[in-house]
C-alpha cells in the first residue's frame, strides 16, 4: 500500500525496533493528560455550556448542535493524534505548527464511509439474517483497519475498500487481534468510568464530565492506534518525522531550537577568536549581535563575557552592564545578574547600578542567597544616590535587615531604623523595620540618624 506523501521533512529511522504496543500502554493512557491535549479537551468539554447562550433555539437542539461541533472538533484531533504517532511522535509539544490539510476532513469521511459499509451490512441483513451478522462481525473487526488505511492514504476510495484494509491486518499480523481486544476494552472502559462518575454530580456540570471522558477515551485510542502503525512503520512504508519514537526507542535528539543552534555556533566562533587571541574580530562580532539584540540573554551574555577578557574595555564592560544586569533580573536570572556585579566590580570597585529599582532587586538577590556583603555594597549610598526616590524606605528596611540578621550588628540595625522613622515614619518598610528590631529597642531609646 503506498504511503501518501506528508510534507514534511523526512529523518532515518530510529536505530531500535519500537517496542510492541503492549508494552507501552501507559504512554496511551498519559497521552490526554499532556498539557496542550488536557487544556484542549477541557475545553471542549466545557464548551457543551455554549447551548444556553443560543437563546433563539430550544435547549435540546442547542445542546445537539454543540454537541456535533465538539465531536467534529475531537475526532479532527484525535485523527491527529493518530496520524503524528503513526510517523513517531508522542509528546504534544513537538508537534509541527503546519499539518497536513487534508487530515482536517478525515472525520467526514470516516462517517461517511462507515455509513455506506452500513448501507451494505443493512442489504445483507433482509438478504439473509446470518449474512447480515457475519458482515456486521467483518465491519466491526476491520474498523482499525479501516482507520489506518484512511489516516494513510486520506482517499476516501482506496479506504472504502476491504481489500486495503485487510491487507493492513496483514502487515501487523497476529497483534492485530490484540489490538482489537484492547481497543475494544478501552470502548468498554468509557462506560465504566462514567458509571463510576456520574453518581458523584449532579447539575450542570454532568455534561461537561461525559464529553471530557469520551474525549480522553477516544485520545488514549487513537494515541494506541497511531503507535501500532508505528510500531510496524517499515512495512507500511511510513516516513518518520523529526525526533520520531519515544526515548528509549531512540538516540538522543537535537531538540535546540533554530535560534539556539545558531547561538552556539556564533559561541563557538566566537570562542576560537579568543582562543586565536584575536580580541578585536571577538569583540566585534559579539558587539553586533547583542546591536541586533537587545532583549535576548544569550546574545548580551556573550558580549559581556568578551568584554571582560578583553583589555581596555572596562569602560565599555561597566556601561553594558547597566543594561545587561537588568536584562537578568527581568529574564529571572538573579544569580547571574549577581556575577556580572562582581565581575564589573573586579574591574572597578566603585561600580554602581544607575537605576533604584535594579539596584535594589539586585541586592535583595544578594541577600536571598546569603550574601550580606555584596547586599550592603549594592546598598552603599543608596538614600544619596536616589533621593526621593520611592524605593529608598524599601532599602533602608533590606540595610537593617541584612545587618542584623546577616552580621549579627544589632547596634546598627537601630541607626538605620532611627534613619528610617525620622525620615519615613508612616510607610511599611519602618514598620516592617520596627517589628524585626522589637526585641532590641532599648525601652524609651532614641537613637541618631545614619546614612548608607
Amino acid at each position: 500500500m503506498a504511503t501518501r506523501p506528508t510534507g514534511f521533512d523526512q529523518t532515518a529511522q530510529p536505530a531500535k525496533r519500537p517496542a510492541p504496543f503492549w508494552h507501552r500502554l501507559n504512554t496511551f493512557f498519559t497521552f490526554p493528560l499532556q498539557s496542550k491535549p488536557l487544556m484542549y479537551s477541557l475545553i471542549l468539554a466545557l464548551s457543551s455550556m455554549l447551548f444556553k447562550v443560543i437563546f433563539f433555539l430550544p435547549d435540546a437542539l442547542g445542546i445537539l448542535i454543540v454537541e456535533i461541533g465538539i465531536l467534529l472538533a475531537a475526532s479532527r484531533y484525535g485523527f491527529k493524534i493518530t496520524a503524528l504517532g503513526s510517523r513517531g511522535i508522542y509528546n504534544a509539544d513537538d508537534y509541527p505548527a503546519e499539518l497536513d490539510p487534508d487530515w482536517k476532513n478525515l472525520p467526514w469521511k470516516l462517517f461517511a464511509i462507515v455509513i455506506a459499509q452500513s448501507m451494505v451490512v443493512g442489504w445483507l441483513q433482509s438478504v439473509s439474517p446470518t449474512l447480515g451478522t457475519l458482515a456486521w462481525l467483518v465491519m466491526c473487526f476491520l474498523l482499525p483497519a479501516t482507520q489506518i488505511v484512511l489516516v494513510q492514504t486520506c482517499s476516501f476510495v482506496e479506504t472504502l475498500n476491504p481489500a486495503n484494509a485487510w491487507n493492513a491486518v496483514r502487515t501487523i499480523g497476529w497483534p492485530y487481534l490484540l489490538l482489537c481486544v484492547f481497543l475494544f476494552l478501552l470502548s468498554q472502559g468509557t462506560f465504566i468510568a462514567l458509571g463510576l462518575l456520574l453518581p458523584l454530580f449532579k447539575g450542570w456540570i454532568l455534561l461537561p464530565i461525559v464529553n471530557w471522558v469520551l474525549i480522553y477515551f477516544s485520545w488514549v485510542m487513537a494515541s494506541l492506534l497511531g503507535y501500532a502503525m508505528y510500531q510496524n512503520h517499515q512495512a507500511f512504508g511510513i516516513d518518520l518525522l523529526p525526533g520520531a519514537g519515544l526515548d528509549d526507542d531512540k538516540a538522543p535528539v537535537d531538540r535546540r531550537t533554530p535560534r539556539q543552534i545558531e547561538q552556539d555556533a556564533i559561541d563557538a566562533q566566537v570562542a576560537q577568536l579568543v582562543t586565536a587571541g584575536d580580541m578585536t574580530a571577538a569583540v566585534a562580532l559579539a558587539y553586533e549581535e547583542q546591536r541586533m539584540r537587545g532583549e535576548e540573554v544569550a546574545a548580551q551574555r556573550r558580549y559581556h563575557r568578551v568584554l571582560a577578557l578583553a583589555e581596555g574595555k572596562t569602560a565599555t564592560l561597566l556601561d553594558h552592564a547597566q543594561r545587561y544586569i537588568p536584562l537578568l533580573l527581568r529574564s529571572g536570572q538573579s544569580g547571574e545578574a549577581l556575577k556580572a556585579f562582581q565581575t564589573c566590580r573586579a574591574k572597578d570597585a566603585q561600580f554602581a547600578l544607575q537605576d533604584a529599582p535594579t539596584t535594589l532587586a539586585l541586592a535583595k538577590a544578594a541577600w536571598n542567597t546569603g550574601d550580606a556583603k555584596d547586599a550592603l555594597a549594592l546598598l552603599q549610598g543608596f538614600d544619596r544616590r536616589f533621593k526621593g526616590h520611592d524605593a529608598v524606605p524599601a532599602a533602608y528596611e533590606l540595610v537593617a535587615r541584612v545587618l542584623l540578621q546577616g552580621m549579627n550588628r544589632a547596634d546598627m540595625a537601630l541607626r538605620v531604623l532611627a534613619t528610617l522613622e525620622s525620615r519615613h515614619p508612616d510607610t511599611e518598610a519602618a514598620r516592617e523595620t520596627r517589628w524585626l528590631l522589637r526585641n532590641h529597642v532599648p525601652q524609651g531609646a532614641a537613637g541618631g540618624c545614619i546614612g548608607f
